[in-house]
């Protein structure tokens, strides 16, 4: 019998708060439930922001909640070489193109669209979807950028990947943290337009770097904060281009601060550890995330 796999993926790019507490903690609990695995993956393909001294205080702040898991740790650093490869079929099978737009660019064409009287689409999180200048164009162009050094993403040219599924594209999300009743979720990663999936100097984006790790990890459920519940959709796309089997899902509610936000390292939100410098106790922690 299989045992089921369950994973907490912390970025070591900030110091853990409450709301990665319950994440951690929930897997844990519903991990033991099942007598099943607990994993641990540090995804750290952001070197310019990941750092050790925090990725040293993830490892101190869980083992103070309590958690346990398996070794050793899946660090994703270590493993650009096998995103590379999966990078490389994309590149090979013509459904990822080098995306050239600056930033700038971006925001220059949106205006003009604007200025024409088209109300240009944004992805679930409110960004504006790429342009479609860059998909058109001719393959000896590319090269001809890329050979001068032209800074470039590579993209997902997602109406090209959604021509290779056949049939529907959805999930299983369980409905509640017993794991017992689920309900499918029709997957719309069009909506997200053509995503990143690998920059020039780092072979991977966050969407490529877990599909292929859940699926080399043998992870069966991933429990993850609700704010990944649309993603899910571009990450279903991935697993179906690269014939890998689908883990089930459930994307719990999250940790708000008092102003009713979610929590956020980039905001600096109060961490763990200067909870339990305060003499918060991990009993404490666990009443304070609702378990």
């Amino acid at each position: 019998m299989t045992l089921l796999t369950f994973r907490f993926a912390p970025s070591p790019n900030g110091e853990l708060h409450l709301g990665h507490a319950y994440s951690a903690l929930l897997n844990q609990q519903m991990a033991a439930r099942a007598d099943g695995r607990l994993l641990l993956r540090i995804e750290d393909i952001d070197i310019t922001r990941c750092t050790p001294e925090f990725e040293a205080g993830i490892y101190r702040d869980l083992k103070w909640l309590g958690l346990a898991w398996e070794e050793p740790v899946r660090r994703q650093s270590e493993h650009f070489s096998e995103y590379k490869a999966v990078l490389d079929r994309l590149i090979a099978e013509e459904l990822v193109y080098p995306a050239f737009m600056s930033r700038g660019e971006i925001r220059a064409f949106i205006a003009e669209a604007g200025k024409r009287g088209r109300d240009w689409p944004r992805d679930p999180d409110g960004v504006p979807l790429y342009p479609p200048l860059d998909r058109a164009l001719s393959v000896k162009e590319r090269k001809r950028r890329i050979a001068e050094n032209a800074s470039f993403a590579w993209r997902l040219d997602v109406d090209a990947a959604m021509a290779r599924v056949s049939g529907a594209l959805s999930w299983t999300e369980f409905t509640d943290g017993t794991m017992v009743a689920t309900h499918t979720v029709e997957a719309r990663p069009q909506s997200w337009g053509d995503v990143i999936v690998a920059r020039r100097d780092i072979p991977t984006s966050y969407h490529l770097a877990v599909v292929v790790d859940d699926a080399l990890q043998s992870v069966s459920h991933v429990v993850r904060g609700q704010d990944l519940y649309a993603a899910t959709g571009v990450q279903r796309l991935l697993q179906e281009l690269l014939g890998l089997s689908p883990p089930r899902y459930f994307h719990h509610r999250l940790i708000l601060g008092p102003d009713g936000r979610k929590l956020s390292k980039s905001l600096k939100d109060t961490g763990l550890a200067a909870l339990r410098d305060a003499g918060t106790s991990p009993q404490e922690i666990r009443r304070l995330v609702g378990l």
